[in-house]
């Protein structure tokens, strides 16, 4: 089993050189077209997408449907989920704490706050793609196999939430609560049988934030035109500097979303 990850590791320095190329090619085109932000981004979806392609097909000898990207995966209720589950995790706890007054809404520099909802629409999703082909893709699968998916959920989990160390204002309760964030997409997956509709969640989470919120998104900061959400409560509440998704609210959130799924998963494991 651990050879198999590292050669998917490995195959990711010719899929990035690869991707960097056809992206450089892609943005002189959208460039000249006038679309380059939507070309943004995608460089390193498409090097994991090209290294999952290698390993399924080289490797392995298997379809898509082992890492859950196959066109059935795809169907339109698997995203309505994961995009329902992904958006009401946050809004809700985010809305409680706007009626409280622990979130406020202020002025902001005047501009348009549709062009900027666009631009992270264009910058977010292949982000959120990008992280689930990296830990819920091909690892995961092959970890499932191994281990079983819970020990797989959980150790998927805890890398996802030390990957986001580095990031500004980081701190233990927002490692924690991203590592949460972790079993929740892992189990949106899990019980959707789809990769596209944990991506899915996850994007709408990150959306509502930076699009919604006009606050930061795991402690990275957005275009907030027109208004911004501050917090006015304590930051173990609201997150702080993180931005609400790093508050007790938001863990409470997903909390209630995974035993939702929860439910869902034992019910097809008995099955």
């Amino acid at each position: 089993m651990p050879w198999r990850i590292l050669l998917f590791i490995l195959s990711l320095i010719p899929s990035l050189v690869v991707a960097a190329a056809a992206e450089a090619i892609a943005m002189r085109i959208a460039s000249a077209l006038g679309y380059r932000i939507l070309v943004v981004g995608w460089s390193a979806a498409l090097a994991l997408l090209l290294s999952h392609f290698f390993m399924l097909k080289w490797v392995e000898g298997k379809s898509w449907d082992f890492v859950w990207l196959e066109r059935a995966a795809a169907r339109p209720l698997s995203l309505i989920i994961g995009t329902l589950l992904g958006l009401l995790a946050i809004a809700i706890p985010s809305a409680a704490l706007l009626a409280a007054g622990e979130l406020q809404i202020v002025p902001a520099t005047p501009g348009s706050s549709l062009a900027a909802a666009g631009i992270s629409f264009a910058r977010l999703l292949p982000a959120a793609f990008s992280e689930e082909l990296l830990l819920r893709g091909y690892v995961f699968a092959v970890l499932r196999e191994a281990i079983g998916w819970r020990m797989t959920l959980i150790a998927t989990s805890l890398v996802f939430g030390l990957l986001h160390i580095p990031n500004p204002s980081a701190d233990g309760q927002a490692i924690l609560i991203v590592m949460l964030a972790g079993l929740f997409l892992g189990a949106v997956m899990l019980v959707t049988r789809s990769l596209y509709a944990a991506t899915m969640a996850h994007f709408a989470w990150n959306w509502f934030m930076a699009a919604g919120l006009h606050s930061p998104v795991s402690g990275l900061p957005v275009d907030s035109p027109d208004y911004r959400v501050i917090d006015s409560g304590p930051d173990w509440l609201t997150g702080g500097g993180w931005g609400p998704e790093g508050g007790v609210a938001a863990a409470l959130g997903m909390f209630a979303a995974l035993i939702y799924l929860n439910a869902r998963l034992l019910r097809r494991t008995e099955r």
